[in-house]
């Protein structure tokens, strides 16, 4: 691994708790990694870490295989070879983007100067804009800007913390997509912070959900998905929901096992877990939006407690008359109204089981 944090801890002084708490990950050379969740959760405290800008108190910062930070070892920022892209791009008001994206080569001679500002401006497909200003681009042009200026020096990683916090929304995937291409045409290794789970999809290789300090799980975005290794992770992607379940031998299924939910048995599992897992088979079934399916002739019915217009679809929230709660994704000519009950049958491919937690 190009990049390895093992097991750190970085505190802040007067503060119970670290605000990062042995976090572990390890990043390839050429890959994109992406920190992910909530506020305060760590992230920028662990990407500052790996910039040098905090010390850790435990665990260490490997990068290239060297030592750059441990509780003895803190190699200076400016000697780790890093380029940093801030939320606010941090672009030079005064200097044109010329003289912006040049701002770290000055060791260079002239025209190695002007060669290499040239290379990383078409990378970034603004070629030809060296004369003009930060305040006559657009706020995707100074984002794009503000990287060719962290690439120019050929650092061996960039650390990106939100680049996009300032874009409007229907920019962030968009760019995201776009960033992705120009840090793979480059080669680049990059690790990322964001709180937004489409830019996060978009962009990385490898992503870490972080809660309260920790890191949950360090994984590609499908697996994420589809085999949360913590509850957290699981109700923080997707924004799934829990219900009761109970797991029980199923004799009609080859001795497998099938699922009793509020929604009805669910058989022929092939994923599911055995009945042993947990205490009487009892346990908490995470269902997704695309877990669930309108279908008027279902037997279960739900009423609508809130919906939400996406364009080709709406996103339903249901209760059933148990009193569980559920979401679900139904094409948008279905314009049900608030209180309405619809017919509604589960279409579980990946089963994701924790223990219960009751009520």
């Amino acid at each position: 691994m190009f990049l390895q944090i093992d097991q750190v801890d970085v505190r802040y002084p007067g503060q119970p708790r670290p605000a990062v708490q042995g976090a572990s990950l390890g990043l390839r050379a050429g890959d994109i990694g992406v920190l992910i969740g909530p506020s305060g959760c760590g992230k920028t405290t662990l990407l500052r870490a790996v910039a040098g800008l905090e010390r850790v108190s435990a665990g260490d910062i490997r990068l290239g295989g060297e030592v750059v930070s441990s509780a003895r070892t803190h190699l200076a920022p400016e000697a780790r070879r890093i380029g940093m892209v801030f939320q606010d791009y941090a672009l030079f008001p005064h200097l044109d983007v010329g003289r912006n994206v040049a701002f770290g080569l000055r060791h260079l001679p002239a025209a190695e100067r002007g060669q290499r500002v040239a290379e990383v401006l078409a990378l970034v497909d603004l070629a030809g804009s060296e004369k003009r200003f930060p305040h006559e681009l657009s706020g995707g042009q100074q984002q794009r800007v503000a990287l060719a200026r962290a690439m120019a020096p050929s650092p061996r990683l960039l650390l990106l913390d939100e680049p996009f916090s300032n874009l409007d929304v229907d920019l962030r995937e968009r760019l995201a997509h776009e960033l992705r291409g120009i840090l793979k045409a480059a080669g680049a290794t990059a690790l990322f912070v964001t709180h937004d789970q489409l830019e996060a999809f978009a962009i990385g290789d490898q992503i870490g959900v972080m809660h309260d300090g920790r890191l949950h799980q360090w994984d590609d975005a499908y697996s994420l998905y589809h085999r949360p290794a913590t509850r957290f992770v699981a109700d923080f992607i997707g924004h799934g929901v829990f219900v009761p379940a109970r797991i029980v031998a199923d004799d009609q299924d080859g001795g497998g096992a099938r699922l009793d939910t509020p929604l009805g048995p669910l058989q022929h599992l092939t994923d599911c877990p055995l009945p042993g897992a947990y205490p009487d088979g009892h346990c908490d079934l995470l269902l997704r939006a695309d877990d669930i399916v309108h279908d008027d002739d279902a037997p279960v019915q739900a009423r609508i407690l809130r919906k939400a217009f996406r364009g080709s679809e709406f996103l339903y929230t249901l209760q059933l008359a148990s009193g569980e709660t559920l979401m679900a994704h139904v094409p948008s000519h279905h314009n049900h109204k608030l209180g309405e009950w619809i017919g509604i049958r589960p279409a579980v491919d990946h089963v994701v089981t924790f223990p219960a937690q009751g009520g």
